[in-house]
């Protein structure tokens, strides 16, 4: 008997640009950590639309948020100012320790606007050589020509070619930052935990060596913190655990908690790197994403759910510890941050073959590299929601395994 899921799959095959291989489910509507298709089949959602979500799903202030703003305005464009979008400027600088914020609708967008400001901050000052950038194998920073160039994965680039004057090194490999950190580089970007090349924590000391290099010899430090930032990591900011602060850092994911939004934020120093014409965006700040980041950041303030990153994320570790330890034949061990979490497994597996099942078995799951499980489920996670994902997992590698 047809479905109304066969039904609109049917469509999408049809008719959705097939550059992407989603999973067969389509979602009609969620709750807290929960998503149901338009067949009502449950699943728990421990993805969260890939760290994204922050605050789970249909969360009561973002929706009222969501709903009052539009019916108010939700788009002005940038020849005025709109009050959500000055207030939530001042939140991210006051919690951050930036001073500047500059508003797009992406992660690969924000990450692209650092790019621009990096170049043109040193062209200002009259240094045209400073155009080299040093990113690191495995990275990922979006899929724009700017961002893709950055990202330290050949696949993501080939037949696109890319935008000259990027150097990739090893990540973590502080020697090989210095032997490429010459007077032509403008700056260096970095993530706090590579989330897509297989939830890998900078090495200890790693971002604080980058800092002293980039100061000592007249470069800018970048962070992606696309999907370390927003409470993930069990502060508001990844690089929170360090001594150190970016030059400038990229938000989006978890910032608007499923709306559109990204951000650059920057010191005072860079102020005027791009003045008035040399970069914008037509949707950027607008008054409904920002009224939506707002919200997010009031829940994770009002619920304390930065903190709770880091307790929920340290109890899920001890469980993936755990079940890496029952299956020593496919599992290698588990690593990441607060709700960061990957569970890395053996050569010889292949993520993306097993995760169908697990969605099978009701948990939706993303992977991260070819090996790794990787968890980012909303922050309003449950220990008992954690326990039950991965008593899912448990359940379908065992079964892989025999």
């Amino acid at each position: 008997m047809s479905t109304k899921s066969a039904e609109l799959l049917a469509i999408a095959q049809k008719r959705l640009y097939p550059n992407y291989k989603p999973a067969p489910i389509v979602v009609a509507r969620g709750k807290g950590c929960e998503l149901f298709d338009v067949d009502g089949r449950r699943w728990l959602d421990l993805a969260a639309g890939v760290a994204v979500c922050a605050v789970g799903h249909a969360h009561p202030k973002l929706v009222a948020t969501l709903a009052e703003q539009a019916g108010r305005v939700m788009h002005v464009s940038n020849y005025f100012y709109n009050e959500e979008n000055v207030l939530l400027a001042d939140e991210l600088c006051e919690r951050s320790g930036m001073a500047r914020a500059f508003f797009c609708n992406s992660g690969a967008e924000a990450n692209e606007a650092m790019f621009k400001l990096a170049r043109r901050h040193f062209f200002a000052k009259g240094d045209t050589k400073r155009t080299r950038f040093i990113a690191f194998h495995n990275a990922f920073h979006g899929r724009t020509m700017g961002a893709v160039s950055l990202t330290g994965t050949p696949k993501y680039r080939e037949g696109f070619g890319g935008v000259e004057g990027v150097t990739h090194v090893a990540y973590g490999d502080i020697e090989a930052v210095k032997a490429e950190l010459r007077d032509d580089v403008a700056a260096i970007i970095v993530e706090p935990v590579q989330g897509e090349g297989g939830v890998l924590p900078a090495p200890s000391g790693f971002l604080e060596a980058l800092r002293s290099l980039t100061s000592e010899r007249g470069a800018l430090l970048l962070l992606d913190e696309v999907q370390t930032g927003i409470g993930r990591t069990g502060h508001w900011f990844g690089f929170q655990s360090t001594s150190i602060r970016p030059d400038a850092m990229s938000l989006a994911k978890g910032l608007g908690g499923g709306c559109p939004i990204g951000a650059m934020l920057t010191t005072e120093e860079l102020a005027g790197a791009l003045p008035p014409g040399t970069h914008g965006s037509t949707f950027g700040g607008n008054p409904f994403a920002s009224a939506a980041a707002r919200a997010v950041l009031s829940i994770l303030e009002e619920e304390g759910l930065v903190a709770g990153a880091k307790a929920k994320g340290d109890r899920l570790g001890a469980m993936l510890s755990e079940l890496a330890r029952e299956l020593p034949e496919m599992c290698e061990g588990e690593r990441g941050v607060g709700l960061l979490r990957g569970l890395v497994l053996k050569q010889g597996f292949v993520v993306r073959d097993i995760l169908p099942k697990i969605a099978d078995a009701g948990v939706l799951l993303t992977a991260a590299g070819e090996r790794v499980i990787r968890f980012t489920p909303p922050l309003v996670v449950t220990e008992s929601e954690l326990a039950e994902g991965v008593a899912a997992v448990r359940k379908v590698l065992t079964t892989f395994a025999r």
